[in-house]
Order: structure tokens, then sequence, then C-alpha cells
């Protein structure tokens, strides 16, 4: 065992880190928004479904409650300028689609549109909403998956280093660091 290292308490914030960030695709065709979310996360499993938290008076908000549809679309690093764009720019104000050259094609399992450029696009319905303060949580029930086949190993599953995903820690961007182990490796008892 280690030596035991002192602790500081601070008050209560969220000091969860570091996080994915995503790029959420709302609304229909008439009027569709990005969003840069990455206060987002697993909820469960079976039925597989994921949270995000969106601000009330985001445009984004009002989107995901009138269509009760979202899709977490997954960017890689190439994509940093637009995540930072999405996430400070209103959709009110302008086409984020248009104004990034990020392009929209049609969900394969709901009207909201994914976006082609990210290599991983969660397509959901909305199962649960719940207002939390600052934020309030959207739940999906996740009805479809589309992931990039170039991002795929030989054995069809999902690699990472292909992707090379963005977390965000402490107001800085970071992607991921090396392999420390896979699930299981280590017995314990």
């Amino acid at each position: 065992m280690s030596e035991t290292k002192s602790k500081v308490v601070k008050k209560p914030f969220v000091a969860l880190r570091p996080v994915p960030v995503v790029l959420v695709s709302c609304g229909h065709a008439e009027q569709t928004n990005v969003l840069t979310i990455s206060w987002t996360g697993i909820l469960c499993s079976k039925p597989p479904q994921i949270g995000i938290g969106v601000q009330p008076e985001r445009h984004s908000h009002g989107l995901i409650q009138k269509t009760g549809e979202f899709v977490i679309n997954i960017p890689g690093e190439e994509l940093i300028n637009e995540v930072e764009y999405c996430g400070f720019i209103s959709g009110r104000e302008v086409d984020k689609f248009a104004a990034r050259g990020l392009t929209p094609i049609p969900g394969s399992a709901i009207e909201t549109p994914i976006i082609a450029e990210c290599p991983i696009n969660i397509e959901c319905r909305v199962s649960h909403y719940l207002p939390l303060g600052s934020h309030d949580l959207f739940i999906g029930e996740v009805v479809a998956v589309q992931i990039s086949s170039e991002v795929l190993d030989e054995e069809g599953r999902v690699d990472d280093r292909k992707i090379k995903p963005i977390l965000f820690n402490a107001n800085e961007y970071w992607g991921l660091g090396e392999l420390l182990g896979s699930f299981g490796f280590k017995k314990t008892g």
C-alpha cells in the first residue's frame, strides 16, 4: 500500500473528469441545430440509454422537447474547430451545419439528421426528461447506431485510435492517452 496523501476539501462542483465531447444534432428538416455537449453519459445498457444535460435557455433544448429526438455524434480530433464553434454560437443566429461545412444526412430510425463527418452517430428517442437546475436531463433510448467503416478493426469492433475522440477536462480539450489495460485484465481476491 502507498502512503496516504493529504486531501483538500472543496465546495461542491462538477469534479468528474475527463468527460467525452459530443456534437448533438437536433430538430427536423425545417429547423435543425448542432450543440456541443460534454455533460453526457451512458445511463443504462438494457435498453441502451444515454443522458445529455442541456441548459433550458439553449436553442437546442426547445428543439429536443418539440421533436422528442436527438443524435449524439462523436467527433474526432479533426473536428475540434467545429466542436468549439458549435459550443459558442447559437443556432438561433446561424445554421451551424452550413457555417461549419457539416453534412446533415437522414437518421436511419428517427427524423433528426446525423452529422456525416462524425464517425459514430447514436440516434436517440427521448424516454425521460428531468429538470435539475442549471441543466435539464434528457434521457434518450438508443434506437440506432451508425458507424463509419473506416473506424472499425478487422473484427468489426470500433477502434478508438482511429476515431481519436475528444475529451473535456477542466476547460481544456484532450485526446486519448496510452492504453492501460482491458476490462477484466486484473483479477482481485
